[in-house]
């Protein structure tokens, strides 16, 4: 007959093994899990090319949005890199009015104008992010020069990797029209818009100045347009061309936003 001493232990024996068995259950899952999530990173690299910056230019780095054989698309940080770790910040702004983004870089001062009552979301938190000093002594981290003609800045690290925090939704996807046979749209010159990983409502604060028309898909959200003077300072730079004659990667022409403001106008 078991005592009742051996049929605890017997009890506390089964139920570590139980747990042993979940534990290993749960380890497996997790493995699984990471080895999805590698995979779509890896396909988001190399749709990036050599630089992943964060507009997805795909914030993903599809291939050349504009010309799917050339140069990566604006890209965000990897969906891994921009986890959340804190919320959105509050709406703080007034959402029907305008508001002015200035950039002053050493290369000159980028004017940006923003209508709040098409992207809130973003607006409140380009507003967020510049009182708090948060663009003051970045660099704009990646020129494109093929396929698509972009600037990408507002990387606090000034690799492609760097974030709020927090992401935002995406915002006036149908601005610039109907995407075409190919899947993209033209977003003008002069035109700013948000970077992402890829994924729907993961931008952060990394966005793209478009120096010449680009086609992309409409999934990045355009929230401003640059003024005349703005767009030329960019251009200048994109004549520059990319350091080592490369097509996407760092800027010859070093950029870097001395102190960003955003005002209602």
């Amino acid at each position: 007959m078991v005592s009742s001493d051996q049929r605890r232990r017997q009890l506390a024996r089964e139920k570590y093994v139980r747990q042993q068995e979940r534990r290993q259950h749960e380890r497996q899952k997790a493995k699984r899990r990471n080895t999805v999530i590698a995979a779509s990173l890896a396909v988001v690299l190399a749709a990036g090319g050599a630089v992943y910056a964060s507009v997805a230019l795909t914030d993903d780095g599809a291939k050349g949005a504009g010309d799917a054989a050339s140069s990566g698309t604006p890209s965000n940080p990897t969906p891994s890199a921009s986890e959340p770790t804190t919320p959105e910040p509050a709406m703080a702004i007034d959402k029907k009015a305008t508001y002015a983004m200035s950039l002053e870089t050493n290369k000159g001062t980028v004017a940006i104008s923003m209508d709040a009552a098409k992207t809130p979301h973003t607006v409140n938190s380009f507003k967020h992010l510049a009182d708090k000093k948060y663009f003051d002594g970045t660099k704009c981290h990646r020129l494109t020069t093929e396929g698509i003609f972009v600037l990408q800045c507002g990387d606090p690290k000034g690799d492609g990797t760097g974030g709020p925090g927090y992401t935002i939704p995406d915002e006036n996807l149908t601005a610039l029209g109907k995407a075409g046979a190919d899947g993209t749209v033209t977003f003008p010159a002069g035109t700013v818009a948000m970077a992402n990983t890829g994924q729907p409502g993961t931008g952060g604060s990394q966005f793209f100045l478009v120096y010449k028309d680009t086609k992309l898909p409409p999934t990045y959200t355009p929230f401003g347009k640059i003024d005349a003077a703005g767009l030329q300072a960019v251009q200048d730079v994109a004549a520059g061309g990319v350091e080592g004659g490369a097509k996407d990667g760092a800027p010859k022409t070093a950029v870097t936003i001395e102190k960003g403001t955003v005002a209602k106008k």
